[in-house]
């Protein structure tokens, strides 16, 4: 099981301004701190953490942060409407398209996606794939 995920950034009010625009809207809450950006479900009493958590931080290192070559970080959206609402706020939110909402041959006939990338250039998928909506072929 993964239990966090962590991009760089180098700007975290522009990272911030990106990542509040949908993660919210997928029950993520955000803690802020000197440390960074922690995004985590919310954990209701009695019961385990629902994981993975995501955290955008600056780079231990000092130097640049920079997006990894065939990494890619996907959220699951409730709907393909919702995909397609975050999508549109992540991008007013200072991210980049990589590939506008919608099914891919390549996949199953009931996933639908949409690719962005994060103002650090990490590559960002929100997906939905549920059968109960209308699929590819119909």
């Amino acid at each position: 099981m993964i239990a966090y995920v962590t991009v760089g950034a180098d700007d975290i009010a522009r990272a911030k301004r990106f990542y509040s625009a949908f993660l919210p809207a997928l029950d993520y809450e955000l803690k802020e701190g000197p440390e960074g950006l922690s995004y985590a479900l919310p954990v209701k009493p009695g019961q385990s953490p629902v994981l993975p958590d995501f955290y955008v931080k600056p780079t231990f290192d000092g130097r640049p942060a920079s997006a990894g070559n065939g990494t890619m970080i996907a959220f699951e959206a409730r709907s393909q409407k919702q995909v397609r609402e975050l999508h549109s706020a992540a991008l007013a939110a200072g991210g980049s398209d990589e590939g506008q909402p919608g099914f891919r041959d390549s996949y199953g006939p009931h996933f639908y996606v949409g690719y962005l990338r994060d103002p650090q250039g990490n590559k960002i998928a929100l997906f939905s794939n549920d059968p109960s909506e209308p699929g590819r072929d119909g």
